[in-house]
């Protein structure tokens, strides 16, 4: 009987979870002008509170971003959700991720693209991400520790490329390893405030659209911040 009860509880919890993760979409992103039905799918599939922290889960679908730990944040669906859309992911993509975080827009990224690489510089979120990932059923995902700003060059080339943090210029080095007609999504401004920047590459060149303001985490590396 106790077993039961348990099991009951934890359905009951999971269930109120799944309420609020479809009223975020429908809040959140839709109202908003998220169209994309395959990234609100995905949005509406992966379970936000498995990513933040246990003391931190009966805000997961809240309108904003939440700490992580090590001085960093799980995203604002909105901008998850935002960013997801601008890649247009139709489902064979190889996508590089720079700044692996909680892990929650890797697996996003996973429920709309073939392939998913993706690098964190601490190793404590990189070991986390990789575990809850692998606990939820995600297995499309390789990781690396180490300097995001750098990419991935022996996997080169992605047809999406997206960063999870707020650079002070668009890497060269991230351009470099865009396929022809892939699209990198990158925050571009000063440590405390940025604008969301796509990069598509054509004909070997790079056209640049402007989207909305926002503000992430520095991003820290050789070709973003230094360190502080």
């Amino acid at each position: 009987m106790e077993e039961t009860t348990q099991g009951n509880g934890i359905n009951n919890r999971e269930g109120e979870f799944e309420r609020k993760r479809l009223l975020m979409v429908e809040s959140q992103l839709k109202s908003r002008g998220i169209k994309d039905k395959r990234v609100l799918q995905a949005m509406s599939k992966v379970p936000r509170h498995h990513f933040v922290p246990q003391d931190s889960r009966s805000s997961a679908y809240h309108d904003g971003p939440l700490p992580i730990g090590e001085g960093q944040t799980i995203s604002q669906p909105y901008m998850v959700a935002l960013m997801t859309e601008r890649l247009e992911l139709r489902g064979d993509e190889k996508v590089l991720e720079v700044g692996t975080g909680s892990g929650y827009q890797s697996a996003i990224l996973m429920e709309l693209a073939r392939e998913l690489y993706t690098i964190e510089r601490i190793s404590l979120l990189a070991e986390r991400a990789k575990k809850k990932l692998v606990e939820l059923g995600y297995d499309r995902f390789h990781i690396r520790i180490g300097d995001g700003t750098k990419g991935w060059p022996e996997e080169a080339f992605f047809d999406g490329i997206i960063v999870t943090a707020g650079a002070p210029v668009v890497p060269e080095t991230l351009e470099q390893q865009l396929r022809e007609g892939g699209r990198l999504v990158i925050p571009v401004g000063t440590r405390f405030s940025q604008r969301l920047y796509r990069c598509i590459k054509r004909k070997g060149k790079y056209s640049k659209e402007e989207n909305t303001m926002c503000v992430f985490v520095p991003l820290i590396g050789e070709y973003g911040w230094e360190d502080e």
